[in-house]
C-alpha cells in the first residue's frame, strides 16, 4: 500500500511520467501502469484457481463431510486436520494445505446457514418454553450446585424459576405445578428439549415417544407438548436467553440462603423486581409485568394440582426400612418383608401398602442417611423393651418434657423399661396430650409408673366422673363369720377327716 500511494502521488500530483516513476521507485513498468490505470488504493493477492491435482477425486467426499460437519454442535465438529486424516485413510496422498484451502473456499460459498433464523410470533396464552440450568449458590454455609427449572411465557416474556437439589422427573412435575399456580393459568402448548425425564424415544422429524407419566401431566393440564429438534436450542430461544439473563441478573453474585425454600423466594423476588421495570421487546411502551397482566385472561383455568410423584415397588426390610436413592426410610413394623409401593415426591416420601399409608417422611437428598419414625417401632417394644436404651429410632426422639422425665425416672428401676412401654403404647390410643398431662401429675405426686399413669388417663377422660365412697360406713353381713381355730390344730396333728 505504501508503494501504491507513492506511485499515485508522483503521477497525479507531481505530474511525473511512467518512465520517471519506474526509475525512481524501481517498480516494473507494468506494475506502475496497472496502479495508475486501475485507480486502486490497495492490492491483495487472491488465487483465482486452486490447483490441487491429488485432491481432485476426493473433493466430493470432502465437501460431503464439510456439510455434515456444519450441522453438528460446535463441540462435536471435526477440525480441518481431522478431515485431512480421514481423507488420507481412504487413499489421499496430498498435503494438509490443499485440504485447508478447499475447506475455506467451500465454506465461503453462499448456502443456508444454521445462524439464520426466522422471527416467531406468539398469541397471548398460546405457548411457554421450558429448560433447566445449573447454578452455584451457598446453602446453609455450603457452596453447592442447584438445578433451576425455567419457564417463559412466549407472548409476555414473563418468567418463573424454581431451584431443586436434583433434576429428576418428580422435580419436573413439581416445577410445573408451581409455575402454573404462579401464572394463575395454563398456556395451550409447552416447548421442551429432548430431556430424558419427558422423552423416551426421538424419531425422525418432530415425532417423539413421550414418557407415560409425563403424558399424564400434559393430559391433566390439557397441554400439547412439542419437542425441539436435537441440538437445536434456537427453537426455544426465549428460555435459552432467559437462562443467560437470570444467571447474570439473579445468581451473580452467588445467592446465599439458609435452605432451598429461602433460596427460591429470594431468586423469584429478584426476578420480579427486574420484570417490573424491564421493557417488553416488542411492546416497548410497556413493561414485561404489564404485558403479563394482559395475558392472564387468555390462559386456561387452573384445576386442582396434579399429583406430582413417581412410583416404585420395593420391599420392607427386617429392620422396617425401605431404600430409595441411597437413603432409607422407616415403615410400620407390622409390614416387615411385605411388598410396598413408594411414592416419591419432590419434598417427601410416602410408603403405601394396599392403599394404606404406612410411612411418610421428609425426603433426604444426601447419601446413606436414614429417616426414622419411632412410632413405627413402638409395637415391637412390647416384647423387646430393652431396645429403648440403644435402639436407633429412639436415640433422638423428640417427646414432651414430662414424658422424657418419666423415661429418665423409670430407666434405672427394675422393669422400668416395660413400665415406660405401657405409657408409650397409650399414646396412639388416648392421644399425646392426655398422656403428657398424666405423666406431669404422676411425677408431681411421686408415683411414676405405667399402671398409675394409665389409671390417671382413665380418670381424666372427658365424661368420666369418679364419685368417692363414704369409707366410714361399712357393709353389714347377713351372717357373721365364726372363727374356729380347732380345725387348724387338727390339721397340724394330721387328722385327714378334718376339712376347712
Amino acid at each position: 500500500m505504501e508503494s501504491i500511494k507513492k506511485v499515485r502521488l508522483k503521477f497525479h500530483r507531481k505530474g511525473e511520467s511512467i518512465a520517471e516513476i519506474v526509475r525512481s521507485t524501481g517498480l516494473a513498468r507494468n506494475t506502475v501502469r496497472s496502479i495508475i490505470r486501475g485507480n486502486h488504493t490497495s492490492r491483495e493477492y487472491e488465487r483465482k484457481v486452486i490447483h490441487a491435482p491429488k485432491l481432485g477425486v476426493f473433493k466430493l467426499q470432502l465437501e460431503e463431510w464439510i456439510t455434515e460437519n456444519q450441522t453438528l454442535p460446535k463441540k462435536e465438529r471435526s477440525s480441518i486436520q481431522k478431515l485431512c486424516k480421514r481423507l488420507q485413510a481412504i487413499g489421499y496422498s496430498g498435503g494438509y494445505d490443499s485440504v485447508r484451502r478447499h475447506v475455506k473456499a467451500f465454506s465461503r460459498h453462499p448456502q443456508l446457514s444454521s445462524k439464520a433464523f426466522i422471527p416467531l410470533v406468539f398469541a397471548p396464552g398460546e405457548a411457554y418454553q421450558f429448560d433447566w440450568s445449573q447454578e452455584t449458590v451457598i446453602l446453609a454455609g455450603i457452596k453447592q450446585v442447584v438445578h433451576v427449572a425455567h419457564f417463559r411465557l412466549c407472548y409476555s416474556r414473563k418468567s418463573f424459576l424454581v431451584a431443586y437439589l436434583r433434576e429428576s422427573q418428580e422435580m419436573l412435575f413439581d416445577a410445573h405445578i408451581q409455575a402454573f399456580s404462579y401464572f394463575g393459568g395454563i398456556p395451550l402448548r409447552g416447548i421442551y428439549d429432548n430431556m430424558k425425564t419427558a422423552v423416551d424415544l426421538v424419531f425422525v422429524g418432530k415425532e417423539r415417544q413421550f414418557n407415560r407419566r409425563f403424558l399424564e401431566l400434559m393430559s391433566y393440564y390439557l397441554i400439547e407438548p412439542v419437542a425441539c429438534s436435537p441440538a437445536s436450542g434456537w427453537e426455544k430461544g426465549q428460555v435459552e436467553k432467559q437462562v443467560q439473563d437470570v444467571r447474570g441478573d439473579v445468581f451473580t453474585p452467588q445467592l446465599v440462603a439458609g435452605n432451598i425454600g429461602e433460596l427460591n423466594q429470594l431468586a423469584l423476588q429478584n426476578q420480579e423486581s427486574i420484570e417490573m421495570v424491564r421493557k417488553h421487546p416488542d411492546q416497548k411502551d410497556k413493561t414485561i409485568m404489564e404485558v403479563f397482566n394482559e395475558e392472564k385472561a387468555a390462559l386456561q383455568a387452573l384445576p386442582v394440582p396434579f399429583t406430582a410423584y413417581i412410583e416404585r415397588e420395593t420391599k420392607v426390610s427386617s429392620t422396617c426400612l425401605v431404600q430409595i436413592d441411597r437413603n432409607r426410610y422407616s415403615a410400620d413394623c407390622h409390614y416387615v418383608n411385605q411388598p410396598v409401593s413408594v411414592r416419591i415426591y419432590a419434598d417427601k416420601i410416602v410408603i403405601i401398602f394396599e392403599d394404606k399409608v404406612i410411612g411418610e417422611h421428609v425426603r433426604l437428598f444426601g447419601r446413606d442417611q436414614t429417616a426414622y419414625d419411632p412410632w413405627h417401632y413402638v409395637p415391637l417394644l412390647e416384647r423387646k423393651p430393652g431396645a429403648l436404651r440403644n435402639g436407633a429410632p429412639f436415640v433422638k426422639w423428640d417427646l414432651p418434657e414430662s414424658i422424657l422425665q418419666m423415661r429418665q425416672t423409670l430407666i434405672g428401676k427394675r422393669s422400668g423399661d416395660r413400665e415406660f412401654v405401657k405409657i408409650l403404647q397409650a399414646i396412639p390410643v388416648h392421644g399425646l396430650d392426655a398422656v403428657t398431662i398424666a405423666c406431669e401429675i404422676a411425677l408431681k405426686e411421686g408415683l411414676p409408673g405405667g399402671d398409675y399413669v394409665l389409671n390417671l388417663i382413665s380418670r381424666l377422660r372427658p365424661g368420666v366422673t369418679v364419685t368417692p365412697g363414704d369409707i366410714s360406713v361399712y357393709p353389714v353381713l347377713k351372717e357373721e363369720p365364726t372363727s374356729d381355730c380347732k380345725r387348724y390344730d387338727d390339721l397340724l396333728k394330721g387328722d385327714k377327716s378334718c376339712s376347712i
